[in-house]
Parts: structure tokens; C-alpha cells; sequence
């Protein structure tokens, strides 16, 4: 019994193009682009965006042997300044999806060998009677042909370290700052020769009020 749903837009049929090695048939689909089409919180193909196909289904001995091609609008933020990124994306792919039988042979003639591992295993593509599903294929391309670090202009400059401006938009931006040699005197309003004539400025009032005192018990006794 298939699991696949015939009525998924990436799900094709086979049917038409039979078992004979060498058949032919061309297929054309546009349909919303399913989620998971990219990096996630990174870049990627926005979900039910319109995404195109242009299939080459070829009936070959093991298998139908898929070649195609993937239009779509990417968007994505700038790893640099955070503004939004967006761009045309057309990626090729090409994948051999084999009958249930030839799968069975393929495995048994590679069983044994050092090369067949688990990974090997996910990669090997079936046909679940006359269907097939595009989706894990069409995944695998767009996220390899994705930048991982995406920037809006390959000179981008990034944002201030200090206010966060975007430094493309002002490459004179700069903030002036206090050279870190001076930073213990910060703070200080007057200098050493400042203290030592405060402190004999406050010697003489305090010798000026004292005689003002004594002045005053003077004419106090006369």
C-alpha cells in the first residue's frame, strides 16, 4: 500500500512513463513552497510562496531518473546589519528514485561493503509504486545553495558597536572617546598645586577668624 498522498503538489506519478528504459516525460508544476525550504532563522524559501518546477523524468533500468530545476524568492536578514535580504534563487538537482526491486538487489550487492553505512541508507531514494516524493530532494538542494551567513551587500559594513547605526548608511559614523591612559583622572576637578593652595587658603581664614575672636574678648573685657 502507498503512504505517499497523490494529492501533495511535490508528490508525482510515474504511471504514464512506464518501465521501458529510454521513455520520456517532461513535467512543469507550480504550487506553494512548503515549509522547511531553507536555514532556519537564518535564510529560506518563505512557506506557501510560489516556487516553480521543471521536471525531466527519465525511465531508466533501476529506477526513473529525476532531473529538474527549482525557481524561487528567498528571504533572509543580513548576518552583518539585520536588514532584510531577498533575492531569486534557481537551483538544479538530480536524483535516481528505484523501483522497489532494483532498491532490493542494490542493497544486496552492497551489503558488506565498508562504504554502505546508515547515511548511505537515508540517501537511497524509492519509487512507492508509481509514485515519488520530491519533497526530501528539493529540501537538500535549496538549503545547499543558501549562503549561510547572508549579507545585504558584500561591503557591508555591520552596525555600531556603540549606538547601533548601520554603518553603510554613515561610513564616517564614529563616537569620540576618552583615551583609557587619562581615565583616573576622571572625575577630578583640580589639579595638586590646586589642593596645596586650597589648604593654605583655608590655613588663613582659619588664622584670620581666630584673631577675629580674640579681637572681640577683648573689647568685651575693656
Amino acid at each position: 500500500m502507498n503512504r505517499l498522498d497523490h494529492r501533495d503538489p511535490l508528490v508525482f506519478d510515474t504511471h504514464e512513463l512506464g518501465r521501458r528504459p529510454g521513455a520520456l516525460r517532461k513535467v512543469s508544476r507550480t504550487l506553494e513552497a512548503p515549509e522547511g525550504l531553507g536555514i532556519i532563522d537564518v535564510i529560506g524559501v518563505p512557506e506557501k510562496s510560489e516556487l516553480a518546477l521543471e521536471l525531466r523524468l527519465e525511465s531508466v533500468v533501476e529506477g526513473v531518473l529525476v532531473t529538474g530545476t527549482a525557481e524561487a524568492v528567498v528571504e533572509g536578514e543580513c548576518v552583518r546589519c539585520l536588514e532584510p535580504v531577498e533575492f531569486d534563487l534557481d537551483v538544479d538537482f538530480q536524483e535516481l528514485y528505484y523501483y522497489p526491486e532494483s532498491d532490493e538487489r542494490h542493497r544486496a550487492r552492497t551489503a558488506g561493503t565498508e562504504d554502505l553505512d546508515e547515511d548511505s541508507e537515508e540517501e537511497t531514494y524509492r519509487l512507492e509504486g508509481d509514485f515519488f516524493d520530491l519533497r526530501p530532494v528539493l529540501r537538500d538542494a535549496v538549503v545547499l545553495a543558501l549562503p549561510l551567513q547572508p549579507v545585504c551587500q558584500e561591503d557591508c559594513l555591520g552596525l555600531c558597536s556603540e549606538c547601533g547605526a548601520r554603518l553603510s548608511d554613515d561610513p564616517a559614523h564614529h563616537h569620540d572617546a576618552a583615551d583609557p591612559r587619562w581615565a583616573a583622572l576622571q572625575g577630578l576637578s583640580a589639579t595638586p598645586g590646586d589642593e596645596a593652595r586650597g589648604e593654605v587658603a583655608d590655613r588663613r581664614r582659619g588664622t584670620k577668624n581666630s584673631d577675629t575672636r580674640e579681637g572681640l574678648a577683648e573689647n568685651q573685657e575693656k
